[in-house]
């Protein structure tokens, strides 16, 4: 894993979880064309445009005995082959050929996604009890439309000014 992966599933719904596999999408500064939130308070707007999430950490998950799956606890995005320890809020992703994201802060589960889970237990992916396994929000910086398959990458943040 490194910064160099591929986005494995688009997921939307109308509003509320599970969000379900869409071939491609038009991504825009407020997500996904066709995408809805069942909770607006808490969900959507343009630094909560995408959520994303690893597929690695879901088949770790998976093999904890959790019976989570892509788009199950309502990330719009699933990547793989992206170091998920390197996706804090400030890093950018390149998606596809056009779209550029930046990550705008960690998810808060709540008890929508517990049937994600084993015993209910929604906080396994809580950042502050298991940091590295959160979902991630993310704010549209370039929009475009993206696809399974098409390339992701973590961009490297730019090297500090040199002191002198």
């Amino acid at each position: 894993m490194g910064r160099f992966g591929r986005i494995v599933q688009i997921s939307v719904s109308p509003g509320g979880v599970p969000k379900l596999p869409v071939e491609a999408a038009e991504v825009g500064e407020l997500g996904i064309a066709g995408d809805g939130h069942a909770d607006a308070e808490h969900h959507g707007g343009p630094d909560r445009a995408l959520c994303l999430f690893s597929l690695e950490r879901i088949r770790a998950l998976q093999a904890e005995g959790h019976p989570i799956a892509p788009g199950s606890t309502g990330e719009n995005l699933t990547l793989e082959g992206i170091d998920w320890e390197l996706v804090v809020p400030g890093a950018r992703l390149r998606l596809g050929a056009h779209v550029l994201a930046e990550v705008t802060r960690y998810t808060t589960p709540c008890k929508t996604i517990r049937n994600s889970f084993a015993g209910g237990d929604f906080n396994r992916i809580h950042h502050a009890i298991h940091p590295g396994w959160s979902r991630v929000y993310a704010r549209v910086l370039r929009g475009g439309v993206i696809r399974p398959g098409d390339p992701a990458e973590l961009l490297l943040p730019p090297d500090p000014a040199p002191r002198s």
